[in-house]
């Protein structure tokens, strides 16, 4: 089993059944293991125990199977020095004793001490007595490994330590360089050097290679609570590199691991670090923290947080300076709450792109990645007339607004405001001012003060007794009001009456202009048949800006009730339009309605190239998504993910909701793209935002997917752990198909790894869950697999309980002629049969065998049916019938494609065949031909 809470309650558990039954060997076993065990699985105190109780058995009747184990006994004196260490409750003075006795073993059994010396070093070290830790340093180098002697890569981990925190960094990378050109079998490794390399790598100028340790390093830790010291390590890494999001991350995702700390040298380090970099972010941000046994899941503020977190840390390593009488830990707790960036960026993130300044931009402009700075040559702001009069200023802001010219519109007013402001205005110029700034809140997305100032604009015309203007206004407020949940239904009665009364009081432009409003509140209220009809009614006019607004909403409603054809053609014509009359944002909208009604994926990403040329800084996200989405269903995932992880970047930078959906895109493109390490930390990232959002549905998706991912990078433990805690989220009536294909999957996963009996009751989780989905026929496929696995697990008798089960389910399937069914039906006959010979029920087998290729060919699985008649010559040479099984192997092996496995198989079975036959020629000719080992 893995290092954990689950392998230490496993081993707990038989720590029980072995005192009932008094085996002193078995104890004396068990509790050696458990040393192992709770030192790697995050709760080391619990070894002092297991130790000292190991120890004083060892004393107190040597035996022989003590003597079996002495050295094992040995190392674990290594584990006891350094746990020591990291428990201020501990003596100094128990640690210099269990030091001497730990060498006066290793001399009486005529070991090196060499690991004695390295111990005596990391206890000067720890207390800060430099002048004594450069001699044991000194010592632990010269003297002569043996097999007691720290692992190749542990060894050089606590070298590399020593040699950046005396400022030796270039020294401190050469000497990693052929440990980790090695192969590192131990299960602190490689990550352990890695992550001591992390300092010396950034200090020397190789950032690519502190990315790759802190990626590797990081993937391999970051489910282990044991490693809790090191995490710590990546947060400071973090935050010194300038990657103040991530280290954020880090911290919220491992915050909870305080409550269960394995030491508190490693909550100390740990509440260092994170307050440290909790520092260099907006105190008012919150930081997500987990419920625990006294506290509910709450935001903190990163501030309140990062407080907490340093008085922590100074308190502990109080405690631990009062234990050694040195103030060592303290100086190292303030140095490390004191880290800042160093100006070293190393760009860690998988899903934040970091803003680079743009020499010479104003402060805080920054252009997005991938798209050149266009500050200087953007749409220029026009001359206004130094003689304009109030009105002029209007009507000439008025018509910026109408031809989409934004800086025209701003400018105009700006004027407006600065010469006029302050003077006593007329009345309706008093109103036309509030109409054009319910227009400027509303671009501004300020749709409540908006609503307001369209209010007292219609008011304001009323009282003139312009009802014209009045229902021109009322018009555009109702659609303001359709765009908010409680105004809906006032809005659109009131564009529906502006239109009725507009038709009676307007001019051609101003008609169609209503009618179109009407249509964009029901499309808020997505009413999207209604919104259609009333688009199809307005007639053709001669304002080519708002035939092209008409021309988007038109295709928008199409795309919306699903009509392609319909949608492909309406958004071509937009575009057209559009370009026609050059608006940015008006061609970047018709671009991105092609680029989604394209069929042709090609022509979607040249759509979106079109868009992202055209489009203002607040439209990017909108751009980077559909652009991403294209490229991704072209099948080019690896620039995909360059505008996925923008759209995460300015959706983090606007504070906009939706970057836990969009890193979830991003770590599915990681995904196909082949990029395993970053599809896992984006889709990680993903999972806890979308937990944080409450959305159960996507963040379970996105746990599938990183499964997936898992399996990919051959992380079965965190893999199993998703696929368990899926199983265990689907528990409605209507999720138990799902529910059952994560259990069935978990089964797979378990199967694949060897461990047969998880796998087999997983399996039959499935196929009961099927069972009550009322799905027979994957209840069988589920039941075909668990007989297997309880096959190889080596518990015949219960696989053939459940091929009688099968049996009964192939009998109600009987008379469904689909080919699924027939297909699982045939695939059950087939295990059945191999559950039988594993019992040495040959002949049994050979019956239900029989005819089964032919209903295989009936729905063309002609592998599967050749790979059945294979097995049934194989039990044909079992059966002492060598003549009938060189007929049917002979036949087989002629339909069979040259080179492939089933060939080698079917092959080496007739060769067998032959020699039963005495024809041993003919054997030896077939195997050279096949290039056949004689046994094997």
């Amino acid at each position: 089993m893995p290092y954990g809470p689950g392998q230490i309650a496993a081993l707990e558990q038989l720590l029980r059944r072995v005192d009932t039954a008094e085996d002193r060997e078995l104890a004396f076993v068990t509790r050696m293991q458990g040393t192992t065990a709770y030192t790697y699985g995050g709760e080391p105190a619990k070894s002092f125990v297991t130790f000292s109780w190991c120890l004083a058995e060892f004393d107190r009747d040597p035996q022989p199977y003590h003597a079996r184990h002495a050295g094992q006994l040995l190392w674990h004196f290594k584990y006891m020095v350094n746990l020591m260490l990291k428990f201020p409750e501990v003596p100094l003075d128990r640690t210099y004793a269990v030091l001497d006795d730990m060498q006066r073993r290793y001399q009486a059994g005529g070991h090196s001490l060499q690991a004695v010396h390295k111990h005596r070093f990391r206890v000067a070290e720890h207390v800060g007595d430099t002048d004594a830790a450069s001699h044991w340093y000194r010592l632990w180098q010269t003297t002569p490994r043996d097999q007691l002697s720290d692992c190749a890569g542990c060894d050089p981990t606590t070298e590399v330590q020593y040699l950046a925190d005396t400022g030796r960094y270039a020294e401190a990378a050469s000497l990693a360089e052929p440990v980790l050109a090695g192969r590192l079998t131990c299960n602190e490794q490689p990550q352990a050097i890695l992550t001591a390399l992390l300092v010396p790598y950034l200090r020397t100028g190789r950032h690519d290679d502190a990315l790759n340790a802190h990626r590797t390093a990081y993937r391999r830790m970051r489910g282990n609570l044991s490693d809790l010291w090191d995490i710590g390590d990546h947060i400071e890494f973090c935050t010194v590199t300038g990657n103040e999001a991530r280290a954020l991350e880090l911290v919220e995702r491992h915050l909870d691991w305080l409550d269960r700390s394995p030491s508190p040298a490693a909550a100390m380090h740990f509440a260092a670090t994170a307050a440290a970099a909790l520092w260099q972010v907006d105190g008012g941000l919150t930081v997500y923290r987990r419920a625990s046994a006294d506290r509910p899941a709450a935001d903190v503020p990163a501030a309140r947080l990062a407080a907490e977190l340093a008085e922590t840390a100074t308190e502990l390593a109080a405690r631990f300076d009062a234990r050694n009488g040195t103030a060592r830990q303290s100086e190292l707790i303030a140095a490390r709450l004191a880290m800042q960036p160093s100006g070293e960026h190393v760009p860690l993130s998988a899903s934040v792109r970091r803003r680079v300044p743009v020499p010479g931009s104003p402060a805080g402009t920054v252009p997005p990645i991938g798209v050149e700075d266009t500050s200087a040559s953007g749409p220029a702001t026009p001359e206004i007339p130094v003689d304009a009069g109030p009105d002029e200023l209007l009507d000439l802001a008025e018509s910026c607004w109408h031809r989409h010219d934004r800086p025209g519109f701003q400018a105009a007013l700006s004027a407006y405001d600065e010469r006029f402001g302050a003077t006593e205005p007329t009345a309706v110029t008093t109103a036309r001012r509030l109409e054009l700034r319910a227009a400027e809140l509303s671009d501004d997305e300020q749709v409540p003060v908006a609503i307001e100032t369209a209010r007292a604009a219609t008011a304001a015309y009323r009282e003139l007794g312009d009802e014209l203007r009045a229902q021109v206004v009322a018009s555009r407020l109702g659609v303001l009001l359709a765009m908010t949940e409680t105004g809906r239904e006032e809005g659109l009665a009131l564009v529906e009456a502006a239109a009725d009364a507009l038709d009676r009081l307007g001019d051609d432009r101003q008609r169609a202009a209503a009618r179109d409003r009407v249509a964009l509140a029901l499309m808020h209220g997505e009413r999207w048949a209604e919104a259609l009809a009333e688009l199809e009614r307005i007639p053709p006019v001669a304002d080519p800006y708002l035939e092209l607004r008409v021309a988007l909403h038109r295709a928008h409603a199409l795309e919306e009730s699903e009509k392609a054809e319909e949608f492909r053609s309406a958004a071509e014509r937009a575009r057209g339009l559009a370009r026609e009359l050059g608006v940015g944002e008006l061609l970047m909208s018709a671009c991105l309605a092609y680029a989604r009604s394209a069929e042709d994926p090609a022509e979607a990403v040249t759509a979106c190239d079109e868009a992202l040329a055209v489009a203002p800084p607040n439209a990017l996200l909108a751009v980077r998504v559909t652009r991403a989405r294209a490229l991704m269903a072209a099948g080019r995932a690896d620039e995909a993910v360059d505008d996925f992880a923008e759209a995460v970047t300015l959706c983090v930078e606007q504070g906009a909701t939706g970057d836990a959906l969009l890193r979830w895109e991003l770590a599915n493109a990681y995904r196909v793209a082949g990029r395993l390490n970053e599809a896992a930390e984006v889709a990680e990232e993903a999972v806890l935002g979308l937990d944080k959002l409450g959305a159960q549905v996507q963040a379970d998706r996105c746990r599938y997917l990183l499964a997936g991912v898992y399996q990919g990078l051959g992380e079965t433990e965190p893999a199993l752990a998703l696929l368990e805690q899926l199983a265990e989220n689907l528990d409605g009536p209507d999720n138990l198909p799902h529910r059952a294909e994560m259990l069935e999957e978990a089964g797979g996963l378990l199967y694949g790894v060897d461990r047969d009996a998880l796998a087999a009751e997983r399996f039959a989780a499935a196929a009961s869950t099927y069972e009550l989905a009322g799905l027979a026929v994957d209840e069988l496929r589920a039941r075909r697999r668990e007989a297997y696995a309880w096959m190889w697990a080596g518990d015949g008798a219960t696989a053939l309980r459940v091929v009688e089960v099968m049996d009964g389910l192939s009998a109600a399937l009987a008379d469904d002629p689909e080919p699924p069914a027939t297909y699982e039906r045939a695939m059950a006959t087939e295990a059945a049969a191999r559950v039988l010979a594993g019992e040495g029920r040959e002949g049994e087998a050979l019956d239900r065998l029989a005819g089964l290729p032919d209903r295989l060919r009936s729905i063309e699985a002609f592998g599967e049916a050749a790979q059945v008649e294979i097995f049934t010559g194989e039990l044909l040479l079992r059966s002492d019938r060598p003549a009938d099984a060189e007929r049917l192997l002979r036949d087989v092996l002629g339909g069979l494609p040259v080179g492939s496995r089933p060939v080698q198989q079917a092959a080496w079975l007739l060769a067998q065949a032959l020699d039963g036959l005495g024809r041993s020629d003919e054997a030896a000719e077939l195997r050279a031909e096949h290039n056949l080992d004689h046994d094997h």
